[in-house]
Parts: structure tokens; sequence; C-alpha cells
């Protein structure tokens, strides 16, 4: 089993309040490390069209959901 490391943003600092990302027999997971139990298991392909919409702000008015 091919396995990479738990990898974060840089701009989360020292905080584990973040989204953590790695690689798994060329898959890509994603946990929040809050709750390292809970992990999303997607291609790459559609973890990049996912990061391309982010970018795009596809995802921008969820944010109002939260307030």
């Amino acid at each position: 089993m091919s396995r990479s490391e738990w990898q974060k943003s840089s701009y989360s600092g020292a905080s584990n309040e973040c989204v953590e990302v790695r690689t798994v027999d060329g898959m890509v997971e994603l946990r929040e490390s809050d709750d390292g139990e809970v992990i999303v298991r997607t291609t790459a392909v559609k973890f990049a069209k996912f990061l391309q919409g982010v970018k795009a702000g596809e995802f921008d008015h969820l944010g109002d959901l939260c307030s």
C-alpha cells in the first residue's frame, strides 16, 4: 500500500482546525484535523476539479449558510 503523510495548508499555521490531505494507492483522502476518524476518499481527477471550482468561487455562496 502506497501511503503519504497527512498534509495541511501552510495557511493553517499552528491551528488544528483545518483540512488535511494525503494520497493512498492513487486516491486522495481528506479529513478534518480535529476529527480524524472521518475520511473522505476521491480520485485525483475529481479532487482537481473540486479545487478548480473553489478557486473559481463556485462555492462562495455556501459561506452564507454558516452565518
